[in-house]
């Protein structure tokens, strides 16, 4: 991606499939996980549920949730290209399109959504309140970035 070339899904799996061993590993650890990553798919999303083991494909319950962090195409490639600017991002801003053409979300699927324009802390607030979340955090441990 960093050289302009996005991704196919061959080259995702194998970095799809290492997330959801570690959300495997973390609900058989009795633990929570909290991954920031762009599973775009519900394909991608069935594999990450799947780190579940009670999970059955197709029926979105399970222990694993998803927050869409929504904003515009606009927001996002203003982001994107200051972020390149500041060498700091690995995807070039051309990039972004063919990003959110992948993006599928179906409503049945249960996808959170949450203003991604907020400020940060406002973003953990809203993830903070929200009733699936309810107690799972210690709010104490929760740093703004």
């Amino acid at each position: 991606m960093r050289m302009g070339i996005p991704l196919t899904d061959e080259d995702r799996m194998p970095w799809f499939e290492s997330l959801r061993d570690a959300i495997k590993e973390y609900l058989n650890n009795k633990k929570g996980l909290i991954l920031g990553c762009s599973a775009l798919k519900k394909e991608y999303r069935e594999i990450l549920r799947s780190g579940d083991l009670s999970y059955k494909w197709g029926t979105y319950a399970s222990a694993v949730n998803f927050i869409l962090l929504d904003a515009p195409a606009e927001v996002l490639s203003v982001r994107v290209n200051k972020r390149a600017a500041e060498g700091k991002h690995y995807m070039p801003a051309s990039l972004l399109q063919s990003q959110l053409d992948l993006l599928e979300i179906d409503e049945s699927e249960g996808v959170l959504r949450v203003d991604a324009t907020l400020r940060p802390q406002a973003i953990v607030n809203t993830i903070l309140n929200m009733n699936q979340f309810q107690g799972c955090f210690n709010v104490d441990f929760v740093e703004p970035h």
